[in-house]
């Protein structure tokens, strides 16, 4: 076991980064320790992050179970917490903005990436026209049985485990029929290699997008889900999200919530951050 500290430009407020980790009951989380323990997919081991800053030096220790290839599992996690990102230049992008309020509401707040970027995919097709709370729940159920754990670390199902079960199976945990099939037809398909998350990884949005929508059960939501939390893309605005439609409406004191016209206009001046438009906008109604 080896351990490394690593300090990152502010400011970066992880404490906000653990409470919003925490909502998630699959997620190994200590707030009060400051510290997340992260399941590393390539070799199953887990690495603890533990906050050892402040929002304005913000410092960090990662403990390694395994002391081989250090470099490479200190990058892996820097990417999942977006540690190379230069929130200051985002936060005075937006203070010149009308999302001044909830940027200095929630300043040096980061988007943190999923875990692993199949599960991205696999979690949001089960989060699709759920409330958040059974969205969590259905999650939870699916991981638990499908997936394994390693010192209180849960790790999504594998592809190749995903298309072995069937639609009866999942049906049993609450899954509806179409749900169970489009899982599980992900799960054959990057299982088969027809689909190869890592190349697809290294093209535009646009062409991304384009790729996944073709894939039964998966619509633009859920690939631009999959950009946000899966690929940790910048410039991303899911405008058929409720939950930004609401907090527009919130922040503005709008009536009615926005139409797509009058989010395209108001998010001209958002852009290139526009997925931390997107974050904070979700942060200021959670």
């Amino acid at each position: 076991m080896s351990e490394t500290r690593i300090e990152v430009p502010g400011p970066y407020d992880f404490d906000r980064v653990l409470e919003r980790l925490s909502i998630d009951p699959l997620h190994a989380v200590d707030r009060e320790a400051r510290l997340v323990k992260v399941p590393y997919y390539p070799t199953g081991e887990v690495i603890t992050v533990k906050g050892v800053g402040t929002k304005d030096e913000p410092a960090f220790v990662l403990s390694f179970e395994q002391d081989d290839k250090l470099e490479e599992k200190q990058t892996h996690i820097a990417r999942i917490f977006q540690w190379h990102t230069g929130l200051h230049e985002v936060q005075a992008h937006f203070l010149a903005t009308d999302l001044k309020p909830i940027f200095e509401e929630h300043v040096g707040t980061p988007i943190v990436l999923d875990f692993n970027p199949f599960a991205t995919i696999v979690k949001s097709i089960i989060h699709q026209q759920l409330n958040l709370k059974f969205a969590f729940t259905l999650t939870h159920r699916f991981v638990t049985r499908y997936g394994t754990e390693k010192d209180g670390v849960w790790f999504y199902p594998s592809p190749e485990k995903i298309a072995t079960l069937t639609v009866d199976e999942l049906r049993e945990l609450q899954f509806s029929q179409r749900k169970a099939e489009y899982v599980i037809g992900v799960g054959e398909k990057v299982a088969s290699g027809e689909l190869n998350l890592e190349e697809l990884a290294r093209e535009s949005d646009e062409v991304i997008i384009k790729e996944l929508t073709k894939i039964r059960g998966i619509g633009p939501w859920t690939a631009q889900s999959f950009l946000l939390f899966g690929l940790g893309r910048p410039n991303l605005f899911p405008m058929a999200d409720i939950g930004i439609q609401n907090a527009i409406k919130k922040l503005f004191g709008m009536e009615q919530k926005p139409t797509r016209e009058e989010m395209e206009r108001m998010s001209a001046a958002w852009d290139p951050y526009l997925s931390y438009a997107s974050l904070y906008l979700w942060r200021s109604i959670e």
